[in-house]
This record gives C-alpha cells, structure tokens and sequence, in this order.
C-alpha cells in the first residue's frame, strides 16, 4: 500500500463528496490542549456539554486501537441569507445561530465522513477507522489547527483562510500512517475585535472562553438565565454569532456550495409569537432538522421570551400573562415574568400582583417580585 498515493486519491475523493477542506495530523497526544483542559476546569469555565474525560478528549489512541492518523475535515456554510425576511412591529423574530442553519450538521458530516470511510476500506480493506462529529471526545478545533485546516482564533473558532470561521469541523480517527500536513501560523495578530465584540465578557482573552458566560451556552441551558446575561441575549433563540461576525477576516465570506445547510427564513429566524405555544410534536416538527434544536422546546421558548421583552412587544402581553399564570414550568412562568416587567405596559404590575398572590414556587414569587419593582 502506497500511502502517499492513497493520501492523494483522499484529497481528491473528498472534493467529490462535498467535503471543503481535509487535513491529516498525527493521532499523539494533544498535550498543550490537555494543560488548557485542565486549567479550564480548575478555573470552572467548563460548559459542562464537554466529555469529561480529559484523556479521552486529548490521547486518539485511547478511543482506537491502533490509532496512528486523524483525517479532519471542514464543511463551509454560508453567513448571509439569500431571502430575507424581517422583524417588524407586531411580528417580531429571533433568530438562529448561522451554524444551526439548514439541516443538523451533525448529519451531514457524518454523512460525508461515512463516505469517506467506505472509500478507504475499498483501497484498504484492513484500514480501521472511527469518525465523530462534535459530540464525539476529541476537541475538533485543536485536530483541526494540528491538521493544517486553519489557526486557532483569539474567539475560540479555527479560522480557515478560504471560508473564514463558518466551517462545521469533523475528524475520523484511521490506523493508517499518513503523512501530516503542516499546522497554519497564527494569523490573528494584534487584533481583539471578537473580543471587544462578545456581549457578555466570556472571551477572557485570546483563545480563552468562560463557557458559562457565553451566550451560545446559555441560550442553550435548562434553567432560568442569570438576570445579567438576559438584556445581552437579544432577540437570540440559539447560539451567538458576534464573535464570528466582528472578525475582520470572515468580512465577505459567504458561501453557498452544499444545499443541505442554506437556510430556511421562516426556521433561521422565525416569528416568535407562534413559539410561546407549540406543543413538544409542533416543535419536533418545526424546528426538529436543525441542530439548534437538540436541547428540546424549553429553552427556545424561555429565549422568546425574551426576545419579546428585547422588543417590548406589548401585543404579546395576553400571551405572556397565559404562561405567567398557567405555564406548568417554573423556568417559563419565571421568565415570563421578568418579561411582562420589562415591558412596563398599563397593566402589567396588576398582573403580577395577581400572579405573585397565586404563585407557589419561591423562586418565581421572586422573579415576580423583582420586576413589581420596576413599577415602584
């Protein structure tokens, strides 16, 4: 087997398949990464989504036997819609992050990752290989930046020369010896836009995030957000692009080269009245091809909610009042709350009078409580 050649026959077979970018690094150890792991976690700034093994995260060899390559390869989606459609008084919208454009990329590269595989155990029968996407125990990003796809930005994306940061990442783990290509330079310099740009402060610096401050995180928790962080979230149901949308070098990047991710206007940013009220199967059936939608309905109608307040969009008080009072779920009637009190409409402080008088859950009198108090 001659695995220069095969390397080369890779290459091209992967510009066949939809595939934008490939690489090939060694499977090692990724040391610098574990000491940053293990210093994220000493500093709490963990989102808790992660794989918790740390060994896991930075030794391939632990996830195959017989690991000697990794293959990375990143899949541009675009950061502009091609029909737009806009919030205006009365039909309000939020909006979904560009990476949860389009159909669940998990999919899709899983999609191109099996073809992949399929075509090296036909030249290779032997060949062993393992693939994930995201959710898998290897950090994408540091393969990433080992495999030459692009650097490691100071907002915590790998940035490609060709396609900026809008890149879905995904790796397959081989026993196969190829040769790695050569990690890029670090391009960002003196720069700190995406610092200076992130809402809430979570960038600490360059190449350092606490998770828990980020807004992609928190649009995607199960409870009620932290009160600071609620104005900052804006009229976001899912993830935060401005990180991504400061940086200089994504300036004019918009790619269009696979179907399966261009985004549908009404689902990337949908009105967020309907949202209040659909049912788990409604949402499902919505919402339910898109990445964004993972966590379930909770926590996109909790951001609606907020949203609206963003907005102050009094013609949603009915609706709001409705889950104030009868919403089975604290975290919604809790936000609710916050929401009605943020909008300071004529009728807002009776309402929750009346809601804070029949409330039983602590927490939510208290969320009722703090937002009488924009009326005292």
């Amino acid at each position: 087997m001659n695995v220069t050649q095969l390397k080369q026959e890779i290459i091209q077979y992967s510009q066949t398949i939809g595939i934008d970018k490939i690489g090939f690094t060694t499977a090692s150890p990724f040391d610098e990464l574990k000491n940053r792991l293990i210093r994220q976690k000493e500093l709490q700034y963990q989102s808790g989504f992660e794989e918790p093994d740390i060994d896991k995260r930075t030794n391939p060899r632990l996830l195959m036997e017989g690991a000697s390559s990794i293959i990375s390869i990143a899949v541009a989606y675009p950061s502009k819609m091609k029909e737009r459609v806009t919030s205006k008084k009365g039909e309000r919208r939020g909006i979904f992050s560009r990476a949860s454009w389009g159909q669940d990329y998990h999919l899709v590269l899983r999609e191109r990752l099996k073809k992949l595989e399929t075509f090296i155990q036909e030249k290779v029968p032997e060949a062993k290989c393992k693939s994930m996407v995201d959710t898998g125990e290897l950090a994408d990003r540091a393969v990433a930046e080992r495999a030459g796809i692009g650097w490691s930005g100071k907002n915590c994306s790998i940035i490609t020369p060709e396609f900026g940061s809008y890149v879905y990442l995904g790796e397959m783990i081989t026993n196969l010896p190829f040769e790695p290509d050569t990690p890029m330079e670090d391009q960002c310099g003196t720069c700190t836009k995406c610092l200076d740009a992130c809402p809430t402060g979570a960038l600490i610096q360059g190449g350092q995030i606490n998770a828990k401050r980020c807004i992609s995180f928190l649009t995607q928790t199960k409870e009620i957000i932290p009160e600071e962080f609620r104005d900052k979230i804006g009229n976001r149901l899912y993830g935060c692009d401005s990180c991504q949308t400061a940086c200089p070098v994504n300036k004019g990047k918009d790619f269009h080269l696979h179907p399966e991710v261009e985004p549908e206007p009404e689902i990337a940013k949908p009105l967020l009245q309907p949202i209040l009220t659909l049912s788990n199967r409604q949402f499902k059936e919505k919402f339910g091809h898109v990445s964004g939608a993972w966590r379930g309905k909770n926590p996109i109608q909790r951001n609606a909610i907020m949203a609206l307040a963003h907005f102050k969009d009094e013609s949603t008080l009915e609706d709001l009042t409705e889950l104030l009072r009868n919403d089975p779920r604290p975290m919604i009637r809790g936000t609710a709350a916050w929401a009605i009190g943020k909008m300071n409409g004529k009728n807002s402080a009776a309402i929750l009078r009346q809601a804070y008088n029949n409330e039983l859950d602590e927490d939510v009198k208290t969320e009722i409580q703090k937002a009488l108090n924009n009326f005292s």
